[in-house]
């Protein structure tokens, strides 16, 4: 047995992480800290008084990432698992607190 993630696992994180790189470029462009607790669902909710530097454009389209991460997230945990797809976030969690100094 490997600890080499599956070519199956390395493509959804791979697909995952690419959306959740863009929603963190339109969260810096709206002044938006996503990991704070009851952000995301501001976000989700609508809520433009969230952006401590409102772009209709910007939090228009990270809202509509956000929507498409959590299919794309559903869509994987169907194909490998709850743990899998869990793992797979926090691995990219980490390196998003990495990359913005949290």
């Amino acid at each position: 047995m490997t600890d080499e993630p599956s070519y199956r696992t390395q493509r959804w994180s791979k697909h995952i992480e690419e959306i959740d790189n863009e929603i963190a470029k339109y969260a810096s462009i709206c002044g938006v800290d996503m990991l704070q607790p009851g952000v995301i669902q501001r976000v989700i909710d609508d809520d433009p008084t969230v952006c401590g530097a409102y772009s209709e454009a910007a939090f228009n389209k990270m809202r509509s990432l956000l929507m498409m991460h959590y299919d794309v997230r559903q869509r994987a945990a169907d194909a490998l698992g709850q743990k899998e797809t869990q793992l797979i976030i926090d691995g990219i969690v980490a390196r998003l607190r990495a990359r913005t100094g949290h």
